[in-house]
């Protein structure tokens, strides 16, 4: 009985042992985690300076001119209708009155239903651009990540703060980001990869610069 109970007892320690044993080896041989990097970028500095955003709005402006253009012509044309209306040309309550007024009621609702019409595709058009900025923006961003193994990558204002206006001040107060390196602001890099990109049509892939203030167009 005590040898029985000895021998278990024994297998028992030997067991435990090997637990330890290669509990320690596991984590003495496991690989290091990555540990986090942090980048920051200012979106807004981006689209400023992303020059392909610049094109974009550019095209969107000789849109909004040329439909400008065209509803000031209808509304002329509108105008004009109403004035002989009401100039006493038709006598009123006739056939030629009723029948002009209708028309130019008619008028009027075909302008309001082309403005918006036109407001709503303008809208359609700003938001494309956006979103194609964005999008670019984002990929750009996960280039630089992947190639300089940032793990996350944060929106931030670089504008100084200044105690000359109030409203900036407190909007300034509430920013997420109360310190960084220069080295942590992607936003410069960015802003010349992209333009790179853009103003090249040979090499659209061309490699990312370093990240980092230092990295300018």
């Amino acid at each position: 009985m005590h040898r029985s109970t000895y021998t278990i007892l024994g297998i028992a320690l030997l067991v435990v042992g090997a637990f330890y044993v290669g509990g320690a080896q596991g984590q003495g041989g496991a690989a290091p985690e990555t540990p986090h990097k942090v980048g920051l970028i200012d979106m807004a500095l981006v689209f400023k300076d992303y020059k392909k955003f610049e094109a974009l709005r550019e095209d969107l402006k000789v849109d909004v001119q040329a439909i400008a253009e065209e509803e000031k012509r209808f509304a002329e044309t509108v105008d004009g209708e109403r004035k002989k209306l009401e100039s006493g040309t038709f006598k009123q309550g006739s056939p030629e009155f009723i029948e002009k007024e209708q028309a130019v009621t008619k008028m009027l609702a075909e302008f309001q239903a082309m403005r918006a019409t036109n407001q709503k595709e303008l809208l359609r058009k700003e938001s494309k651009i956006y979103h194609t900025i964005y999008m670019e923006v984002q990929d750009a961003v996960e280039r630089f990540c992947k190639a300089y193994k940032y793990t996350l990558v944060m929106r931030f204002n670089r504008e100084e703060l200044t105690s000359t206006d109030p409203q900036k001040l407190m909007q300034g107060l509430n920013r997420p980001v109360i310190y960084h390196q220069a080295e942590d602001d992607l936003t410069d890099s960015v802003i010349a990869f992209l333009n790179k990109s853009y103003g090249s049509t040979k090499a659209p892939g061309a490699a990312a610069a370093k990240p980092g203030k230092t990295a300018t167009k």
